[in-house]
């Protein structure tokens, strides 16, 4: 044993029995003097040869002497001593490995905190410890002696530890929040003050260690502890508004972020009072480092100014620095160090250390970036706590004007991501940008509007600044895009202008805008990426941003403009080598790279659904096109197809033969001016006066977007050209594509033919109609279930022909494959199938009402087996999930608006049947195995009277309780259609009143305007006063009480607002057609509510008569029909005012009838 050893022992067992008997505390202060402290610097010698228990027995004994001096009143002469225990265990930890258990942590724990208690409170009035060097160093000493015990048994640490280490060193950085703390940035206190960030930088690391240890584990109580106490300092600190650039400090710094950044990694809430105060501190790190050093920032150019015309940029200097060269590894660097043109000059990389060579950089640069980076990654921590919340900060974080300008004391994200001149800073910057933009920030960009320069000092909307903040955006992005050479950023830079492709409001900006960003981005496709080592990645990117620049709805003026006029100069043929079409078309054939040909065809898609005229007349390219990938799939070697591995070869190739056969799809709906399944509706309701002006139109997503043409250059005699084109596909495309081995390829031709248009249809060759209706039906048996139901979707549109049910051969091929396909195991199969079921259905009713009119071409007896198997389809459909269920209510609907009855004896042993349908059913005779099993299941849809109106009027009140606000819409349809059909005595019918109960349910209780509306029509399609039967009077009192209450109603969804009007429109007709019945009936009950509600209704039909518009400004033919509607809505208010008068005459009411008289003279 040494001889420090044997002193260790010898001035410890001496200690510990002369302090056997609690000695005064001057006595233990004088023992640790003599015995410990006199030779410190020999015992911290002599701890690695003794046992660590040993030692950690012989620290335990000085803590615990410790803790009785410090509970003194006046412990300031322990501030020496401390300061020297301090320097003791600091020593001792650092060279033994010491093992804590809970017991001894929870007495070393206390220790420390009466040791700094002393050290610090103490020792303010002494103006210590800012003015006592020593005192600041052994504060550190202990936080670091702390640290490195806790570090030792951190394995065993439990939960309760954690938090107590927590709270402790909390409670440390709390002792250094007061102003005197940060006061002190003179020179000749800039040495204490950096002993003070060092002890904070200590704190902040234990901190960040505590929540990188057991973060998710912490209660929200500690949460908010630790934020609050961070939130301080970044207060206090941003208060100087001028951050000190020096080694000591910037590490104070990183650590500060950093654990603020560990703490918002899972914030679990109370951020909001929080956010705006930190992003304010965090903004002036972006700049640190960098104002004294503008000559090693990189500078953009005025290039992009085109882009936009918000950049008002003088010319500046530009500087490539970052950018000049493919990327060094540091142990190549050095052999070129001679030729640097600057001393200061950084090359990024991935690491920490290897933005230099040991020889050039400075290694404080690499600390200020790293601070920078820290602040950025607090930001992106924010943002994404509370995205919604974090879009008020954007004024804050990003440009608004001159971009590509910048500005020392004014730095914003875009401008770190564009010149900052260490790599994953600016990398750092882009994602940040990228979590502002997606998610709920894509909703509130929609306010965002463009309206020029703004003025000085004026003030400025929240949508305008958005406005300017997205022009800026574009702006830099395109720069960068175009600029720079590091792929990692140029693919993030990509990936920002795909999140402002598909969050700005371009509606709302200015116009040229999206034109000049895909003429940017074109641009930057012709210089074909020089700088990149993959280039067929950043051309995907490129493809893949033109795709969703193209995408962008509503469509462009300026982009028609644009590809219309690459069109008449005739880039697109090859003539010149640039332009979008040219580019597209060019790297579409480009088959040896399928991803690249695969992106080029997506966006050849875009150009054909967004501008369909563009595509129309490059038909002959587009035809060229997919002729050549059709016959090359099975000449070109699969080698050429070159996928990212061996096994995605046949894949990718499958994909663009696909995109091929999409565009081929998107380019024949263009030509054949397809805007969805033809409207067969003849809905009576929709030739109210009141109501008319208020239809709305429906949006087909898959119906390209004709909102740039003209109505007149649509109606143009342009049928026989697109039935030119669809014979042309279907000689030189389909045959191929049809049989394809591929079950993706298949599914998309037959997708082909539900883009196809009755008018194009009618003029194709009787070989090719037949080509394509034998093509969806043999489709519709395919094994594959995405072919099944892309052939459901083609035969659900070919079913709305009227030329099809010339042939009862086809609607009976038709009728089987979609209820084969009702019955499949996939609900992505019966969903199409029961949509095709129900369009049939449609079809199918207007094709009776040409049979019983005398012009129908179907037999009455095939008739009737076609529609018992189509309601047995579809009552049994109504049990599905509420997709098919909607689809099931309408096609029965549909068949119960032409079917029809007549009353004769009934035929079954049901006493209350009193109806039959009128064509005889031999669906039994049926004698396929599948639809056998269909008479079993539902008796009633066979032989045996008409049960199955009891059943479908059972389904349509059974779906309004279990299917969603589709299903009960369509059930409100359904059941207007039932109404329209003159055979049926509805007031004989037992189930009318539950009928109009659900209806006026719907109408009253139902939070969905729309189903709102379509209740309130079915409720006016009765004409008679015998067809409301009992439930007249029930109907009028509820819809009178509706039309009473309505302005004083409260929406429950935002999105009912624009519906508001075509229901008080509708309600106004119902209400109308309501009154004018009344006349007719002699129930007591009605006239009494007409007495009472009297003074209502005369209000309400004087607003009526008021609000009938004057057509004298009207010209032309607009005067016309604005005339007419008018007259027709005079009509309909005299008669019901004529209705009201004969109500009250007969109940003897002549003053009220008087008035009423007086009201109608207002109109005539």
């Amino acid at each position: 044993m040494s001889s420090a050893a044997r002193s260790w022992r010898t001035a410890f067992l001496t200690l510990r029995d002369e302090s056997l008997c609690s000695p005064p505390r001057a006595t233990v202060l004088r023992l640790l003097s003599q015995l410990v402290f006199s030779q410190s610097d020999s015992l911290i010698a002599a701890a690695p040869e003794l046992p660590p228990d040993e030692v950690l027995s012989d620290l335990m004994l000085l803590m615990e002497l410790a803790r009785i001096i410090s509970y003194s009143e006046c412990a300031e002469d322990a501030i020496q001593p401390f300061t020297k225990l301090s320097h003791l265990i600091h020593g001792v930890t650092h060279c033994s490995f010491l093992k804590l258990n809970s017991a001894s942590w929870a007495v070393l724990l206390d220790s420390f905190k009466r040791i700094l208690h002393v050290l610090i409170v103490k020792s303010k009035g002494e103006c210590l410890p800012i003015g006592n060097g020593a005192v600041i160093k052994a504060t550190k000493q202990c936080l670091e002696s702390l640290r490195r015990l806790f570090v030792l048994c951190q394995t065993a640490a439990s939960m309760s530890e954690n938090e107590q280490l927590l709270k402790f060193t909390l409670q440390v950085v709390g002792y250094f929040q007061g102003e005197s703390i940060y006061s002190f940035y003179p020179s000749e206190n800039h040495t204490l003050f950096g002993g003070v960030c060092e002890v904070l930088t200590v704190a902040f690391s234990m901190i960040g260690e505590v929540y990188l240890r057991a973060g998710s584990s912490l209660s929200v109580d500690k949460l908010q502890s630790t934020i609050e106490v961070l939130r301080k300092v970044m207060d206090v600190v941003a208060s100087q508004n001028l951050l000190l650039e020096d080694n000591i400090i910037s590490m104070f710094y990183i650590e500060l972020l950093h654990c603020l950044h560990l703490v918002l990694t899972e914030p679990k809430g109370f951020l909001a009072e929080h956010v705006a105060g930190l992003v304010a501190a965090l903004r002036i790190f972006l700049r640190y480092g960098l104002v004294n050093k503008s000559h090693g920032m990189n500078q953009a150019t005025n290039h992009m100014k085109e882009v936009g015309s918000t950049s008002q940029n003088p010319h500046v200097e530009v500087s490539n620095r970052s950018r000049n060269g493919p990327y060094r590894p540091p142990h190549l660097r050095k052999n070129i160090v001679e030729n640097q043109l600057r001393k200061d000059e950084f090359i990024s990389s991935d690491s920490d250390s290897s933005d230099n060579d040991g020889t050039m950089v400075d290694t404080r640069g690499v600390k200020f970036a790293k601070a920078r980076l820290a602040a950025i990654l607090c930001i992106q921590d924010l943002c994404r706590a509370d995205p919604k919340l974090f879009t008020a900060q954007w004024t804050m974080l990003l440009p608004s004007n001159d971009v590509l300008q910048h500005r020392k004391y004014d730095i914003t994200l875009m401008s770190c991501m564009l010149f900052d001149p260490h790599l994953k800073v600016r990398i750092a910057a882009g994602s940040t940008i990228m979590a502002l933009l997606n998610g709920p920030a894509s909703v509130s960009l929609q306010v965002a509007e463009y309206r020029g320069q703004s003025k000085c000092g004026s003030f400025t909307a929240l949508s305008v600044s958005l406005g300017h903040i997205l022009m800026q955006l574009h702006l830099g992005t395109l720069y960068l895009i175009k600029h720079e050479t590091n792929s990692r950023l140029l693919a993030l830079a990509f990936k920002i202008l795909t999140l402002l492709l598909s969050s700005t409001p371009y509606s709302r900006m200015s116009g040229d805008l999206l034109s000049k960003v895909i003429s940017s981005v074109q641009a930057t496709i012709d210089e074909g990426f020089p700088f990149q080592s993959d280039r067929n990645s950043s051309l995907a990117d490129a493809l893949n941003c033109l795709t969703m620049a193209l995408s962008v709805s509503p469509s462009s003026t300026c982009v028609n403009n644009m590809l219309l006029g690459e069109i008449s100069t005739g880039s697109f043929e090859g003539q010149q080598r640039s332009g979008v079409l040219n580019s597209l078309f060019r790297y579409s054939e480009q088959l040896s790279s399928p991803l690249i040909s695969l992106e080029a065809f997506q966006a050849l898609k875009a150009v054909a659904h967004n501008y369909p005229k563009v595509m129309t007349l490059c038909w002959e390219r587009v035809s060229y096109i997919i002729v050549g990938v059709l016959s090359s799939s099975s000449d070109v070697p699969v080698r050429l197809w070159r996928g990212d591995v061996e096994n995605a070869v046949a894949p990718i190739k499958e994909r663009v033969i696909t995109a091929a056969v999409k565009v081929l799809d998107e380019c024949l709906r263009a030509i054949s001016g397809f805007k969805g399944t033809e409207d067969l509706s003849n809905d009576k309701f929709l030739d109210s006066p009141f109501t008319s002006g208020y239809v709305k139109t429906k949006a087909i997503s898959s119906a390209p977007s004709y909102s740039l043409e003209s109505p007149a250059s649509i109606k143009d005699d342009s049928c026989h050209l697109a039935s030119q084109r669809w014979v042309e596909a279907t000689i030189k495309h389909m045959p191929i594509i049809i049989k394809h081995s591929s079950a993706t390829v298949r599914a998309a031709s037959v997708t082909c033919f539900a883009g196809m248009t009755s008018s194009a249809f009618v003029f194709l060759p009787k070989d090719r109609q037949e080509f394509i209706i034998n093509s969806s039906i043999n489709a519709a048996v395919d094994e594959v279930p995405s072919v099944r139901s892309a052939a459901c979707r083609a035969i659900g549109v070919i079913a709305c022909f009227p030329e099809i049910y010339h042939s009862t051969e086809v609607l009976e091929k038709f009728i089987h494959a979609v209820d084969q396909n009702a019955h499949n195991s996939l609900v992505s199969v019966r969903i199409p199938a029961s949509w095709a079921l129900a369009n049939i259905c449609d079809s199918l009713s207007h094709c009776m009402d040409a049979l019983h009119a005398g012009r129908g071409s179907i037999e009455s007896r095939k008739s009737s087996e076609l529609i018992s198997l189509l309601v047995g389809s579809a009552l049994r459909l109504a049990r599905d999930n509420d997709k098919v269920k909607a689809n099931a209510v309408r096609a029965l609907g549909n068949l119960s608006k032409s079917v029809r009855f007549t009353s004769q004896p009934p035929v079954t042993d049901n006493p209350g049947d009193g109806i039959n349908f009128k064509i005889e059913d031999n669906f039994a005779k049926e004698s396929k195995g599948h639809m056998k099993e269909r008479s079993d299941s539902f008796p009633s849809a066979s032989l045996g009277g008409f049960d199955w109106l009891g059943q479908m009027v059972h389904t349509f009140l059974s779906c309004v309780t279990t299917g969603n606000v589709k299903v009960q819409w369509n059930v409100c349809h359904a059941l207007s259609n039932l109404f329209y059909n003159k055979t049926l005595k509805l007031q004989d019918m037992d189930w009318a009143a539950s009928v109009f109960s659900i209806l006026l349910l719907l109408l009253r209780d139902s939070s969905n305007f729309k189903i709102r509306i379509q209740a309130a029509a079915a409720l006016a399609v009765p004409e008679t006063i015998n067809d409301y039967g009992k439930s007249y009077y029930d109907v009028v009192k509820s819809v009178e009480h509706v039309v009473e209450n309505f302005k004083s109603d409260q929406m429950s969804e935002p999105s009912n607002f624009k519906y508001r009007i075509a229901l008080e429109k509708q309600l106004t007709s119902t209400m109308l057609h309501l009154l004018g019945l009344a006349a007719r009936c002699d129930h007591h009950a009605i006239q009494s509510f007409l007495v009472k509600k009297a003074l209502f209704i005369e209000v309400w039909i004087k607003d009526l008569c008021t609000s009938i518009g004057d057509t004298s400004q009207s010209v032309d033919e607009m005067k016309h029909a604005a005339s007419s509607i008018s007259d027709k809505k005079k009509d309909v208010l005299l008669g019901t005012i004529q209705s009201l008068i004969e109500v009250y005459e007969n109940s003897n009411h002549r003053l009220l009838a008087q008035r009423f008289n007086r009201l109608a003279s207002t109109l005539l």
